[in-house]
């Protein structure tokens, strides 16, 4: 008996390491991933502010800049070493967090301008996100679910109709409405707008995800309805809120995570557009504006931290998937 037990527990502690290495190697290679593809935007936003025509300096200085003004900023930025030293230097400051100083605002730094400006859009991004996610898994299960009966057709119809309409078509038409017209929300620019500003440009940044989570959310319900095991719990008197939420839902979470994570690129996008229109602080009016007045750092520093948000959020939504549904664990 000693010896079986003792087999019991050193096959026991030898699944556990076996498992404890697999996640770490799974971690290791997400990471380094998510690295090469930093590094790679990074390398595409530097080719393209130097090898498109154009001189950069006569860019941000203007036609009426002389030629030793121009001379000037090229040996700032580095614009009057070869390419390839360009490249060397640039990926040093990427891995060092220094790609030089703002030219609109000397004595800041590229990095400083993107750190102030990264808070309100990654506010923004997640509570869409958190926003999205919940009410498309709610529309999802009460399109499939026996609590509304025939009624929740009516659910699906209008899942589509908010599918199928751009966020800049109904995102200004909803703040005249509800901010101007009515004043039942605060309008999300205004500074004294505080917690409901956010929320509801948050709201309205979530409407297009919460659309695609309850459209495929309720397609992988679907198919989970006529798995046999859900025909157990019924039968075991399990009340219909657990057969979906609790046995179904968890099943089906790896379509929901998988279109979250591809939607996060849009969400990114629709921040950026939202933050413009609303004349919110964040990153997409400090990208905006740093390419309107050639502030090549600052825009190089905002795009690197704006796909750094993305893998961040990918990653993020791989590792809740294998929390959810533990089949995702083993990718």
């Amino acid at each position: 008996m000693t010896v079986q037990g003792g087999g019991a527990a050193q096959a026991l502690r030898f699944r556990w390491a076996s498992r404890s290495l697999s996640v770490l190697r799974s971690a290791l290679a997400r990471s380094s991933g998510a690295l090469v593809i930093l590094v790679v935007l990074a390398s595409l936003v530097f080719l393209a502010l130097r090898l498109l025509p154009g001189d950069p300096a006569a860019l941000v200085l203007g036609d009426q800049s002389s030629e030793q003004e121009r001379a000037v900023l090229r040996t700032k930025l580095g614009l009057d070493k070869p390419l390839w030293l360009q490249y060397l230097y640039f990926l040093r400051g990427l891995f060092t967090l220094d790609l030089g100083g703002s030219l609109a605002k000397p004595g800041v730094t590229a990095f400083d301008e993107v750190a102030q400006a990264l808070g309100p859009t990654a506010e923004l991004a997640a509570l869409a996100v958190g926003l999205g996610a919940t009410m498309g898994i709610i529309a999802a299960l009460l399109s499939v679910g026996p609590w509304l009966g025939r009624r929740r057709e009516w659910v699906h119809r209008g899942v589509l109709a908010v599918a199928a309409t751009p966020l800049l078509a109904f995102a200004p038409l909803a703040t005249f409405v509800l901010a101007v017209r009515l004043a039942v929300v605060p309008l999300p620019g205004d500074p004294d707008a505080g917690g409901a500003g956010l929320l509801f440009a948050a709201g309205l940044l979530s409407l297009p995800l919460a659309a695609q989570v309850a459209r495929i959310g309720r397609a992988a319900l679907l198919d989970t309805a006529q798995a046999k095991f859900l025909d157990v719990a019924t039968a075991k008197g399990a009340p219909p809120w657990r057969v979906w939420v609790v046995h179904a839902l968890p099943v089906a979470s790896g379509p929901i995570a998988v279109v979250i994570a591809a939607q996060l690129g849009a969400l990114l996008g629709g921040a950026v557009v939202l933050e413009k229109l609303f004349e919110r602080p964040g990153l997409g009016t400090l990208m905006l504006g740093a390419y309107a007045s050639r502030d090549i750092p600052v825009l190089e520093a905002s795009v690197v931290a704006a796909g750094m948000l993305f893998v961040v959020a990918q990653a993020s939504a791989g590792a809740v998937q294998a929390l959810i549904d533990p089949r995702g664990r083993e990718a």
